[in-house]
C-alpha cells in the first residue's frame, strides 16, 4: 500500500510544479510582450553597428537603458495592476480627452510609420536563408499575422507566440555567440561607461530606441489584458523583470557578435542583415541561417507587436476601448500590418519620409508619454498602495530628463542640421 501511496503521489506534484510553471510564465507574459516588441531589426541593426564599429566600449549603455527601462515598465504595470480602466482613460479624466486622442493618434503614427521596417526584417530574414524573394514572405507572414487577429482569444494567442519567438532568439543568438568567442576581458572593459570619438549618435539612437516609452506604456494594457485573459493569476510588478532582462540580453548578445566577430575587420554594417553575411564566410552556412532565425524571430514579433501597440492605443484614444477584444482595435491593428506590408513591397526599404514622420512625432508625444504615466503613478486616489515609492521617483525623474534630452537631441538633428 505504501509503494502505491507513493507513486500515486508522484504525478500530482509534477502536475502542481507543472501548473507553477505555467502560472509563473503567464504572469510574465505582459514584460515578454514588451521585450519582443521592442526588439526588432532596427535594435538589431543598431547594436550591431555598435559592436562593428566600437567593439566591446558600449555594453554599459545597455545595462543603463535596460535599467530606466525597467523603471518605467514596472510603474506602468502598476498602473495597469491598481486600476481597471486603461491608461488613456485614465490620462483623459485627469487632463482631457484632448491629451487621450493626441498620445492615441500619436503612437498610431509612430507605429504606422515603422512598420514597413518590421516588414522588411522579417521578409529579409527568410530570403536570405532560402535564396528566394522576400516579398513571398513578406505577404506571407502579414497574411499569418493578420489571420491572427481572427482568434477569439487573441491576447493569449499573442502571448504565446511571444514566448516562443523569445525562446527562438534566445536560441539563435546564444548559439551565435557561441560561434563569435568573443573576449571575455573584452566584456568585462566594457562595462565600464566611456563614449568613444564619432559614437554619440549611435548612443542616442540606441537609447532612444531601447530605452522605449512608449513600449513601457503598452505594458499598463498587456497586464489588464493578461488579468482578463487569466483572472486567477496575480500579477506583480517585479514580474516585468524577466522580459526586460531578456531585452537586455539580447541586445548585448549582438553586440558582443558583432565586437568579436566584425570589429577587428573593419566590416561595415548597415542593416541586420548584414550581421548575417559577415558570418557565413567566417563561421559557414550554419551560423549565418542561426543569426537569420534570430533576426526573423525579432522581425516578426515586433511585426506584431508594434501593430498590437499602435491599434490599441488609436482604438482606446477614440472610444473604442483599449481591449485587444475590441473589433475596432483588432481593425486598426490590421491597417498597421496592411500599410506596412504594402510600403515594404513598394520601396523595399523604410522610406526616408516615414522616418522623418515617426521622428518627427516621437520627439514631441514620448516626453508627454513619460510625464503623464509619471504623474498618474504617483496620483495616490487612482493607485492606492502602488503609488510611486522614493526610489521610483528620483530614478523616474532622471529618466524624464534624459527623454527630454534625447528629445532635444532629435529636434537639433531634424530641424538644425
Amino acid at each position: 500500500m505504501e509503494n502505491t501511496s507513493t507513486t500515486a503521489a508522484l504525478p500530482v506534484s509534477e502536475k502542481t510544479t507543472s501548473n507553477k510553471y505555467k502560472a509563473w510564465l503567464q504572469a510574465i507574459g505582459p514584460g515578454l510582450i514588451t521585450a519582443a516588441l521592442v526588439f526588432g531589426p532596427s535594435k538589431i541593426t543598431i547594436t550591431s553597428m555598435m559592436g562593428a564599429q566600437y567593439g566591446y566600449s558600449l555594453i554599459w549603455l545597455i545595462v543603463v537603458a535596460i535599467f530606466f527601462m525597467i523603471v518605467f515598465t514596472t510603474m506602468s504595470a502598476r498602473v495597469g495592476i491598481a486600476t481597471s480602466e486603461s491608461l488613456l482613460t485614465t490620462i483623459g479624466r485627469k487632463w482631457g480627452n484632448g491629451a487621450r486622442i493626441a498620445i492615441g493618434f500619436g503612437v498610431f503614427l509612430v507605429c504606422t510609420s515603422f512598420q514597413a521596417g518590421n516588414s522588411i526584417g522579417t521578409g529579409i530574414a527568410v530570403a536570405e536563408a532560402t535564396q528566394t524573394s522576400p516579398v513571398i514572405w513578406i505577404v506571407v507572414f502579414n497574411a499569418l499575422a493578420i489571420a491572427m487577429l481572427f482568434y477569439k482569444t487573441f491576447y493569449k494567442t499573442l502571448q504565446n507566440i511571444m514566448i516562443l519567438l523569445i525562446a527562438l532568439m534566445l536560441f539563435a543568438f546564444v548559439a551565435t555567440l557561441l560561434f563569435s568567442k568573443p573576449s571575455i576581458s573584452g566584456i568585462v572593459g566594457g562595462l565600464a561607461p566611456e563614449v568613444p570619438a564619432g559614437s554619440l549618435k549611435l548612443v542616442i539612437a540606441f537609447m532612444a530606441s531601447c530605452f522605449s516609452i512608449v513600449g513601457a506604456m503598452y505594458q499598463a494594457y498587456l497586464v489588464q489584458e493578461r488579468k482578463k485573459a487569466q483572472p486567477d493569476v496575480k500579477q506583480a510588478p517585479k514580474e516585468t523583470y524577466p522580459g526586460m532582462l531578456i531585452l537586455g540580453l539580447l541586445s548585448a548578445i549582438v553586440l558582443i557578435c558583432a565586437a568579436a566577430v566584425l570589429h577587428s575587420k573593419g566590416t561595415e554594417v548597415r542593416n541586420a542583415a548584414d550581421m548575417a553575411r559577415a558570418l557565413e564566410p567566417i563561421f559557414g552556412h550554419f551560423a549565418s541561417a542561426l543569426f537569420l532565425s534570430g533576426l526573423f524571430g525579432a522581425s516578426f514579433s515586433s511585426l506584431i507587436g508594434n501593430a498590437s501597440l499602435g491599434g490599441t492605443l488609436l482604438g482606446d484614444a477614440l472610444g473604442y476601448g483599449g481591449q485587444l477584444k475590441s473589433g475596432m482595435v483588432r481593425l486598426f491593428i490590421g491597417i498597421i500590418m496592411v500599410i506596412g506590408a504594402i510600403v515594404a513591397i513598394v520601396f523595399g526599404k523604410l522610406p526616408l519620409e516615414l522616418i522623418i514622420l515617426a521622428q518627427a512625432v516621437t520627439i514631441f508625444i514620448v516626453p508627454f508619454i513619460g510625464l503623464a504615466l509619471y504623474f498618474v503613478a504617483n496620483d495616490g486616489k487612482i493607485m492606492g498602495e502602488y503609488k510611486n515609492k522614493t526610489f521610483t521617483n528620483v530614478v523616474g525623474a532622471i529618466g524624464l530628463l534624459i527623454m527630454f534630452l534625447l528629445a532635444a537631441s532629435n529636434v537639433q538633428a531634424l530641424f538644425f542640421s
